[in-house]
């Protein structure tokens, strides 16, 4: 198969689908890989490297959509992408589609096989291709915040982790998945107040034994989740419902009682966020002030550091990737964890949180390949 790497082209995306260790892995299975020239720049890949790697170089993204059977990139296809794509072509990527009717249509019109990274499971019930970049999210999420509450920024002027004599500052995690538990981690690690709102009894005790008392642990109720954010200097919005749009668990009402200069980092923006008055940021632009309160909502924050991300994120998709390669489709019918990540098939919804997310009929990815 020839698999197609263009370079990103979200604003400061500097990821990239594509390593020049996971292209040696196609070529030496047999595969072509063709790069988008500078497309491994952000992770100081020159074309020379991937040439040495075994790939060939295209001038545009044209000629990588064109020829490529498959295409591997990291972020949602942009719209002006979505029209190079075509029937019979797979797109493996990040989708994110509950919340974008638009992207959603123009792969629906586009008639391709598009396999999203967020919804490929495993034999544990994860989402093994979603949990680096949400380790790499959680860990920035917190250092975003603390840029965010310096004063010049608009912030409290508040230092996260206090000084001896001085109250550390008070970081509210909402959800204990893999981004709520990196956050706390790094929250902890910077010496703040740290407390984890999650819904799942088992989860919280796994975390209150993962860090030995040091954060407290609270069933997420209505009343504890309002009490939680007016007494924070920061929240994190790190709730997840796989492939569905993000639930809005703090109204705008309720960011009235917020401290003003307090900090929200909404990670879960990608599926619409679960703060009322979220809205996508980008990082040329990366916070707005609603009410007094400083909102951090870059939809694509691991783009930031793109060297751990884009290494991390190839190690969890290698597999499932060169699957897709040699396969094609019978990868997807052949291993039900690559099948959940396929949400759209020859113009059909194939993913049902998306369907119901946006009013859309929904095939099932079995009935869909077998049409």
């Amino acid at each position: 198969m020839l698999v197609g790497v263009p370079k990103e082209i979200k604003t400061h995306e500097y990821r990239v689908g594509l390593t020049p260790a996971a292209v040696r892995e196609y070529v030496q299975r047999g595969h072509k890989v063709l790069v988008q020239s500078g497309a491994g720049a952000g992770i100081g890949a020159s074309d020379d490297i991937y040439r040495q790697a075994g790939a060939d170089i295209a001038k545009t993204a044209q000629d990588v959509f064109k020829s490529a059977d498959m295409v591997v990139k990291v972020k949602e296809p942009q719209l002006e992408e979505c029209a190079q794509l075509r029937e019979g072509q797979i797109l493996f990527t990040y989708l994110h589609l509950a919340p974008d009717p638009q992207q959603t249509a123009a792969l629906i019109k586009s008639g391709c096989t598009a396999v999203a990274y967020e919804t490929v499971t495993d034999e544990r019930g994860g989402l093994p291709l979603l949990a680096p970049m949400s380790e790499v999210a959680g860990r920035l999420a917190i250092e975003a915040a603390g840029v965010a509450l310096k004063r010049p920024a608009g912030g409290r002027g508040l230092l996260i982790g206090g000084v001896p004599g001085v109250p550390a500052g008070r970081v509210v995690v909402v959800g204990g998945g893999v981004v709520g538990l990196h956050a706390a981690r790094m929250a902890v690690g910077l010496g703040a107040e740290v407390t984890i709102l999650d819904r799942s009894l088992p989860r919280l005790r796994e975390l209150d034994e993962m860090f030995a008392g040091r954060v407290r642990t609270l069933y997420s109720t209505f009343e504890a989740l309002d009490n939680e954010v007016a007494a924070a200097d920061v929240v994190i919005g790190a709730v997840l419902v796989p492939g569905a749009s993000a639930p809005k668990l703090v109204s705008r009402d309720k960011l009235k009682t917020m401290k003003p200069g307090a900090v929200i980092v909404d990670v879960a923006i990608d599926q619409g966020g679960c703060f009322e008055t979220s809205h996508a940021t980008t990082h040329a632009e990366p916070t707005y002030v609603v009410d007094g309160v400083i909102h951090y909502c870059v939809a694509n924050m691991p783009g930031a550091v793109p060297v751990t991300s884009s290494h991390a994120l190839n190690n969890a998709t290698l597999p499932f990737g060169l699957a897709l390669a040699t396969s094609g489709l019978n990868a997807l019918l052949a291993n039900p964890h690559l099948r959940n990540g396929l949400n759209v098939h020859k113009g059909k919804v194939t993913y049902k949180a998306v369907a119901d997310s946006l009013n859309l009929p929904y095939v099932s990815a079995e009935n869909a390949i077998a049409a």
